[in-house]
């Protein structure tokens, strides 16, 4: 099942399942921006990460003294979303804690997804409430694809992120699923990556970043494209599955991040967490901008 929103320029579907964004159309060329998850690629659109961020070591975590199982990316991308509440361009949906997700996560939340359209952006949004008596440790984070080429113009190769941000960004290279901390290191903020298929040779390419950011998929032989902007948002992470021949790439603002390489596997103390008080509220997000 899904839900639909749109106003005079854009179009979104918002499937039940993950409250996963499955569809982006500008009305004026009826272009769709958001990749249609074929499983022989890769079978999602914009799935939601929560309340990991990536993989942990071992698909394994303690926490009070407690060991937990949960696979890469979190649960919630999986789970069937409730409607909160929806107008013709706006709607909320809501996932919250019950016995399965205990299972792998001993903590009560409510996560609110909301999407909002204005002109021609969607307002993706993340509200997250700590419904526990204890302190609660999450990552969320987006994963969007989008379609290339756009518009059925040119090809894989002929597209480039064009990005607008701070001077510097933290690279941090993937030892397999995991970051390699030590070889983290601070490199200028590059204006423009072609893409190409070697390019997510060794997995996604993952950033640390600071202030607002615009990462915008272009290419010289159209007019259509896309732009993910967010203005807190420490990580960032591009990928497009190798060897693969896929067509699409994702840009994906994360608050939270793969296990490192050298992880205690203690919830308490893993990498980049958000830490909420009991019934403390999280918020943050981004937008999605379609030409």
């Amino acid at each position: 099942m899904s839900w639909t929103i749109e106003n005079d320029k854009v179009k979104a579907t918002i499937n039940t399942k993950g409250g996963e964004l499955a569809s982006l159309i500008l009305k004026e060329t009826e272009v769709e921006y958001i990749w249609q998850a074929d499983p022989e690629f890769w079978g999602r659109h914009a799935p939601v990460l929560f309340p990991i961020v990536g993989k942990l070591i071992d698909n394994t975590y303690t926490y009070k003294g407690k060991s937990y199982t949960m696979g890469q990316h979190g649960f919630a991308r999986d789970k069937e979303f409730f409607l909160v509440e929806q107008t013709e361009s706006t709607i909320k949906v809501g996932l919250k804690s019950d016995d399965s997700t205990r299972e792998v996560y001993p903590f009560d939340f409510e996560l609110i997804l909301s999407f909002e359209l204005n002109e021609d952006n969607l307002i993706c949004g993340y509200n997250v409430k700590n419904t526990s008596e204890d302190v609660m440790y999450f990552g969320i984070g987006g994963h969007p694809a989008f379609n290339i080429p756009l518009d059925n113009k040119g090809d894989f190769d002929d597209y480039y992120f064009e990005i607008n941000g701070s001077d510097n960004w933290l690279v941090y290279p993937l030892d397999g699923a995991h970051i390699n901390q030590a070889a983290s290191h601070i490199d200028k903020t590059p204006s423009k990556i072609s893409i190409n298929r070697e390019l997510f040779k060794g997995d996604a390419l993952v950033f640390g970043t600071t202030g607002r950011q615009e990462i915008s998929i272009k290419s010289e032989l159209t007019e259509a494209s896309v732009k993910v902007s967010y203005d807190d948002m420490p990580f960032v992470g591009l990928w497009s599955p190798y060897a693969k021949e896929a067509p699409f790439v994702c840009i994906e603002p994360w608050c939270g991040i793969a296990d490192p390489t050298t992880a205690s596997g203690e919830l308490s103390e893993k990498f980049a967490m958000n830490r909420l008080e009991s019934q403390e509220v999280f918020t943050n997000g981004y937008t999605i901008t379609v030409k």
